[in-house]
């Protein structure tokens, strides 16, 4: 591939080209059934977490760049600052969850700046055209976007 993808995210790519169809889909269900829950700081605070309407289902998100929970009110934090990445999704949500869960462990504790490369396109590489709707891959496109500009606007400022 000619583009420099954190490794985490391109073993995720590679284990869903090198899969049938309908385990492409089972796969996608163990990274819904992965995705880990809200600490308490976002779960008894719903109102930190930003919606992703391009999404079917109801998910939220919100990034950390930097130090924990004090990392976003902090000035900024830098490219080289460490990323947590948090979902809320319904678990009556299989394919919305398994994105996140693709997110979360292909993007989680990478620094600012290699989230930020990572291309807008990423949905698409995972191999699953043939399995899940263009909806659906919009969804998880807009997840990534979202993750970015928060990232870049905690990061950079």
């Amino acid at each position: 591939m000619s583009e420099n993808l954190p490794e985490s995210l391109q073993e995720i790519i590679d284990d869903f080209a090198a899969l049938a169809e309908p385990d492409k889909l089972q796969l996608l269900l163990e990274f819904s059934n992965e995705l880990p829950g809200l600490p308490e700081r976002y779960a008894d605070h719903p109102e930190l977490l930003e919606p992703v309407p391009e999404c079917q289902s109801p998910i939220f998100l919100v990034t950390e760049v930097g130090d924990g929970e004090q990392a976003s009110t902090e000035a900024p934090a830098g490219e080289d600052a460490e990323v947590r990445l948090f979902f809320s999704a319904p678990p009556e949500a299989p394919t919305t969850r398994g994105f996140a869960g693709i997110l979360h462990e292909g993007l989680n504790g990478l620094t600012a700046k290699e989230i930020l490369e990572v291309p807008s396109d990423l949905a698409l590489k995972l191999s699953l055209n043939d399995s899940v709707s263009p909806l659906r891959l919009r969804g998880m496109s807009g997840m990534l976007a979202r993750i970015q500009r928060q990232v870049k606007e905690k990061a950079l400022g």
